[in-house]
This record gives C-alpha cells, structure tokens and sequence, in this order.
C-alpha cells in the first residue's frame, strides 16, 4: 500500500516502469488479500481447505490469479528494463507509458482467465479421480497445466534479460574503457543489475520452488487426505508462507531500495507540515 501510494501521489514517478512497480505491488496487494481469504476458512473450517468443497473455489482460484499476475509482472519488469538498456542507444523503439498499460493489461486478462478456469468448470467436485490432495477441489491436471509453464517462464525469462543486461553493460564499459573514458558509472550499473538479479532469483527460487515440489508430490501421490495428515498440510501452510514473503521482499527489492522512492516517501511525511519544502525535495 505504501508502495502504490506513493507512486501515485508523484507524478514524476510516473514513467513506463513505474507503473509495472505499481501494478506488481496492487498484485502483491491482492495476493495478500486472497491468502487473508483462505486463511479466514482455514480458521473457522478447517476440513474444508483439506477435504476441499464448492466454497473453496473462489478463494483458490482468485489466490491463483493473484500469482499468475505477480509472475507476469515480474517478466514484465525483466523484459522493460532489458529494451530500455539495450535499445537506449537507438531511437527506433522506445518503451512508452502506453506500452507499460497494454502490459499490464494483457497480464491481467490473462491471469483472469488461466486462474479462473476451475470456476468455469475445471474441477473435481463430482470426480473422484484425478483430485488434487493439497488443493481439493482443483484438478491434479489443472495445476500441472499451470505450474510447469509458469515456472518456466518464471526462471528463464528473467534469467536471459538480466544476464542480456549485464552483458551489454559490461560490452560499453570495455568500450569506453578502449577510449579511454571513465567507465564508473557502467561498473556501479553492472554491479547494481547484478545484485538485483541474484535478488530476485534466489526470492523466486525460495518463494515458489517448494510450492511446485508440492504440485508434483501432488501429481504422484496415490495416498488420501487422512494417511497424509498433518504432515504434507504443514508443508502446504509453509508454501503459501513462502509466497506470502515473496509479497512482502518485492517491493524491498523493486521500489524501496531506490533513493528516489525514498525521497519521495520523506516528502510525502512531511507534506501535510510544509507542503512547500516538501515540493522542492
């Protein structure tokens, strides 16, 4: 919320990857929300989220659109900053705001529909078999439709446009360096693009790896729900845990490490106080 009100309340903020920043943290935002969700009927049913029934497709298949969102916006952010960098030399093609919009669009459209599927009839409510245990009454084939390309575009994506980036960093600062120019300003950017993208690796790897462990156990599993209880539901818990976090490292990683974010939160905490200094910060 922080996040997206501050984007919001400054208007020189608002560049093409600004709104990514802001639609990832409405997506965060929203995935926290539909976990609140299944959490209330955790609470006060639990054999409902084990046993699975009708009421538990709502919260899960909105709790899957809230994922799939965040996933798109984060090969989003990937894909925007690898054409700024490597398209900055060339006025041929430029990412506008308008361009950030259609994205963010299309990333919504296509949650909606991946994640409400078993809304639409996908699921295992009269079925016995092919039932998820982790997550009844979703399909075992659903969520392997979902999980293994997903995870793929999660991991690959990303992995290419900032290694592309920091090759083609590193590429200048040689090049100026032959010149004979400075070439601090390449080597911070390179060391920034690289510390970031380990970041986001190793928060993907952590938040979302176990989570698809469970959906292969899942596809595997030929066991019921009461020769697996508690243990594999503790480990369910957990993943959802670990995406949870994964909400909360997003905007550490992507908005409130940059000092211009920062300056902007200070001048908004001194707005209602001094609204004309804090326009001049």
């Amino acid at each position: 919320c922080t996040v997206i009100f501050t984007r919001m309340a400054t208007k020189d903020l608002h560049k093409p990857i600004s709104v990514l920043f802001c639609n990832l943290a409405f997506s965060d935002l929203f995935t926290s929300f539909s976990g609140f969700w299944i959490t209330m009927l955790f609470i006060t049913n639990p054999d409902m989220t084990i046993f699975g029934s009708k009421d538990m497709l709502p919260p899960y298949a909105f709790y899957t659109v809230s994922i799939l969102s965040t996933i798109y916006n984060l090969v989003s952010i990937g894909i925007e900053r690898y054409l700024a960098v490597a398209e900055s030399m060339r006025t041929r093609f430029r990412v506008t705001r308008n361009h950030s919009i259609a994205a963010v669009l299309i990333n919504w459209i296509l949650a909606f529909f991946l994640g409400c599927l078993p809304l639409m009839g996908w699921n295992c409510l009269q079925m016995e078999k092919n039932l998820s245990v982790l997550y009844s009454p979703f399909c075992v084939n659903y969520l392997i439709f979902i999980a293994i390309p997903h995870v793929v575009v999660a991991f690959i994506i990303p992995l290419f446009t900032y290694l592309r980036i920091i090759i083609i960093l590193r590429e200048r600062k040689l090049r100026m360096k032959a010149c004979g120019q400075a070439t601090g300003t390449y080597k911070s950017a390179e060391i920034q693009v690289a510390r970031t993208s380990i970041f986001i690796w190793l928060l993907a790897l952590i938040s979302y790896a176990p989570f698809f462990a469970g959906v292969i156990f899942d596809a595997t599993n030929h066991q019921c729900h009461i020769d697996l209880y508690p243990g594999v539901y503790i480990f369910r818990n957990c993943t959802a845990m670990l995406i949870t976090i994964n909400c909360l490292g997003n905007p550490i990683i992507y908005t409130l490490k940059i000092k211009t974010l920062g300056a902007k939160l200070k001048a908004l905490k001194c707005l209602s106080t001094n609204r004309i200094r804090a326009c001049t910060i």
